[in-house]
């Protein structure tokens, strides 16, 4: 079930708001919990009890590490957690792609399994690691409720596509959490302009995109404009998807952290990857880089703590060659900042920096967004001039003033000027009051606007489905 469908929003949200707020305080979990296990059925039945197995493992491996703390054999369990949840991903996730890529190295021909990719299984896996890892380094308290981990684990405001909420974020929550007008107003609001992000701007984005893919007459110009417009879908798409879960959380009492933090105002590739999908980086930075030494080793081995950890990210979004490149990609940028160019970009003009990361950043979508290898190879031939096409034509002047000034929007969106502007006004009494009134009326239209969008049936992707 997308939180962007008409099911979603004018079904399943209100008959859960209206139990969940009416029953007692003791079954407010249990509600939670059965409303998740109903979304996640709803659009992946088969593979409900997957993740209901997936959380009963981490709840036992939470008993048994807590239970085992002191003895000789304390890593066992944790071991044991981490190689029956990564397995579990490995099998569903990558079993034909090293299928694939064995038959073609050892000239077999092996039959893939075909599996169906359980819908969120990347995130709740990374969920259940943080979990189990946490209660073994002692900075969680085990959970010994079934219910109220399972609940934790299935929550389906973050459950599909993140952020990935580590159980210390709403350890107290989970069984303490305050409800308030305030929050309820504030949710309610962060929802709407998620969803706005993700049905107005990437999905009228991602229209774009799937036209350039039928037509023939392509240039060198409409492969960038395909790049921004490429890059600008997929941020739209899953902040806004973010701000939906966030503005959700919310409702229901509990305080997710943000994921982004607009990382297209970044001046680095660096400052870059602390701003976008702060849940995974911050994940990879605590349990696997800042394990393996950090930057408190030799160059040597922090190149290659760099080299792991941007290898695993690539992998972890998906079981293409393609996102083990872009990974790397990130690896080799991030060494060459810290080793070569720091201090040139720290003396630089910050609109030349801003170019610098816009430039390798489209050119990372560009990776990230190919059919494989052979499809981001022709894209970037595409976008240098390697395909024997001409810079510029009319198709490309068409589709350009068609979606130009959806892309400059788009643009300013994915900066802080909007939110600048509005806290300049609320600085006084009387734009404090303005905003006041208009925020809600504002947010009433918008509600309306994407219904118009759904019920018209308009392109409605949701990327990070893949991953």
């Amino acid at each position: 079930m997308l939180f962007s469908s008409i099911v979603f929003l004018y079904y399943f949200l209100p008959i859960l708001m209206i139990v969940y707020f009416l029953s007692p305080k003791r079954f407010k979990n249990m509600i939670l919990l059965l409303a998740s296990l109903f979304f996640y059925f709803y659009g992946e039945p088969k593979y409900v009890i997957l993740m209901v197995l997936s959380s009963f493992s981490g709840y036992c491996h939470g008993l048994w590490i807590d239970k085992a703390k002191g003895s000789r054999f304390s890593k066992l369990p944790l071991i044991s957690s981490i190689v029956i949840t990564i397995g579990l991903l490995m099998f569903f996730k990558y079993t034909d792609f090293f299928i694939k890529n064995v038959n073609w190295i050892f000239k077999l021909d092996l039959s893939p399994l075909n599996l169906v990719l359980p819908i969120g299984i990347s995130f709740y896996s990374f969920q259940i690691l943080s979990y189990t890892i946490d209660v073994y380094r002692g900075d969680a308290k085990v959970q010994r409720n079934f219910f109220d981990f399972t609940t934790y684990v299935t929550l389906f405001p973050q459950l599909i596509a993140g952020p990935i909420v580590r159980y210390t974020t709403v350890e107290e929550e989970m069984s303490h959490r305050n409800h308030s007008i305030g929050d309820m107003a504030y949710g309610i609001n962060r929802f709407i302009i998620g969803l706005s992000k993700k049905i107005i701007l990437a999905n009228s984005l991602g229209e774009l995109g799937n036209i350039f893919t039928k037509i023939n007459e392509k240039t060198i110009l409409f492969y960038w404009i395909v790049a921004l417009s490429f890059m600008l879908q997929i941020y739209f798409d899953f902040s806004g998807y973010s701000d939906m879960a966030i503005g959700l959380g919310r409702m229901f009492g509990f305080h997710f952290l943000e994921n982004f933090d607009y990382p297209f105002l970044s001046k680095s590739i660096t400052e870059f990857w602390r701003r976008w999908h702060i849940s995974l980086g911050t994940w990879f930075r605590d349990y696997v880089y800042i394990p393996m030494g950090g930057n408190r080793v030799s160059k040597g081995k922090w190149i290659r703590n760099v080299l792991v950890v941007w290898f695993l990210t690539g992998f972890w979004h998906g079981a293409e060659w393609n996102f083990i490149y872009w990974g790397l990609y990130f690896a080799i940028l991030l060494v060459m900042e810290k080793y070569f160019i720091k201090g040139i970009l720290e003396r630089l003009p910050v609109f030349i920096s801003h170019i610098y990361t816009i430039f390798f950043l489209l050119i990372s979508f560009v990776l990230f967004n190919g059919d494989g290898l052979k499809g981001t190879m022709e894209n970037l031939k595409g976008m240098f001039g390697f395909l024997n096409i001409p810079f510029n034509n009319h198709v490309t002047m068409y589709y350009l003033k068609s979606y130009g000034i959806l892309i400059i929007i788009a643009m300013i969106g994915s900066t802080s000027l909007v939110k600048g502007f509005i806290e300049k006004i609320v600085g006084n009494k009387k734009g404090e009051r303005l905003i006041s009134i208009l925020e809600p009326i504002f947010h009433i239209i918008m509600l309306l606007l994407n219904t118009a969008y759904l019920v018209d049936g308009s392109f409605n992707p949701f990327l990070y489905f893949r991953f």
